[in-house]
């Protein structure tokens, strides 16, 4: 069985050193899933799985609502709701039939609009999407995906709910040093933040 309380007990103890020599987070993700079961790592294993192109089909996100796990499920449900929205955007924008290369889901068609779940931030995805500067852009959406991660641990304190929140975080600050060096480290910083005041939150110093 995990100890998750010692695990996510670790994640505060990044160093302000850590931060300024880093450019990737490949070493931070490797150290978290060394101290996961069997169990854990197969779920792990599936979220890294939607961070590849080529895997992101029908059948793909089929899977991830299937799946035992609520963090997966509603962390795809989301994802492919953005990705369908950039894509009939950029249709719109070239003339195009609004639905076209739009991946659906069964005879409901797109997920983001089956059962009750509703794509709440379709509107300000759409803001985002107007604006002219390429990076504001990038980090408006990165800023979306980081809300919804927030949103999914919400009242979760020592579980995988946790560590896959903040491994979806990772994933968004490893972009960043790429895209902006400082913009990354910056993100690194608020994300090590983040953690520790929820950790002293629940009654445990960092």
């Amino acid at each position: 069985m995990n100890n998750y309380h010692y695990i996510i007990a670790g994640l505060p103890e990044l160093s302000e050193d850590t931060i300024s020599g880093m450019t990737d987070t490949d070493d931070i993700l490797d150290g978290i899933k060394s101290q996961c079961s069997g169990k854990d790592l197969s779920v792990i294993g599936f979220l890294e799985k939607g961070y590849s192109e080529e895997n992101l089909t029908a059948g793909f996100y089929s899977e991830a609502l299937s799946s035992g796990n609520c963090f997966i499920r509603e962390w795809f449900r989301f994802d492919l709701a953005v990705r369908n929205a950039k894509v009939r955007y950029l249709n719109r924008a070239l003339g195009r039939d609004a639905e076209r290369d739009v991946i659906s889901l069964g005879e409901d068609g797109d997920i983001a609009r089956q059962g009750t779940h509703e794509f709440e931030e379709e509107n300000r995805l759409a803001q985002i999407l107007e604006g002219k500067d390429i990076l504001a852009r990038e980090r408006g959406i990165d800023d979306l995906y980081w809300a919804k991660a927030d949103e999914l641990a919400l009242f979760h304190y020592f579980d995988l709910t946790v560590i896959l929140s903040f491994m979806v975080k990772l994933k968004i600050v490893s972009r960043w040093l790429k895209l902006d060096e400082a913009a990354g480290r910056e993100m690194f910083r608020e994300l090590v933040s983040e953690v520790r005041s929820t950790f002293k939150g629940v009654g445990y110093a960092g």
